[in-house]
């Protein structure tokens, strides 16, 4: 199984590079725009819609193609799994919410941190008093 998984993920990094590499490759259709506005170019403003060329129907084969690989790739990861080595469900959405804790008593009054408590807001802030000088300082 692993190396069906190596040859899978070695074609969509085949095709995502073949993918940008068509991209970039490719004339836009607004390139023609600023020559429409000034010189009265026949086609339309974005260029004329006809028929897909050769390296457009390349492009949308190369997206077909990553597409492909990344849902292969997408079961695939997903196939190896049991709903042991998950949990009890097979999915977030199938296990019961955990029951939520009791909610804690509350005090007689909201606790503000860093906030003094109005008992002590009320009485006047004490007075400093000077230390007292040593006694080798004082003769």
């Amino acid at each position: 199984m692993q190396i069906w998984n190596t040859l899978l993920l070695a074609l969509q990094l085949i095709a995502a590079l073949v993918m940008i590499g068509l991209v970039l490759i490719q004339h836009g259709k607004g390139a023609d725009m600023g020559a429409s506005f000034g010189s009265g170019a026949s086609g339309s403003l974005f260029g004329a819609s006809g028929s897909a060329n050769f390296l457009s129907r390349s492009t949308a084969a190369c997206a077909a193609v990553f597409f492909a690989c990344t849902l292969a790739l997408a079961f695939s990861s997903n196939e190896g799994r049991s709903s042991s080595a998950i949990g009890s469900g097979g999915s977030v959405l199938d296990r019961a919410a955990p029951a939520a804790s009791a909610p804690l008593a509350p005090s007689a009054a909201p606790v503000i941190p860093g906030a003094a408590s109005a008992a002590a807001a009320s009485l006047p802030a004490p007075i400093p008093t000077p230390a007292a000088e040593p006694a080798s300082a004082a003769k």
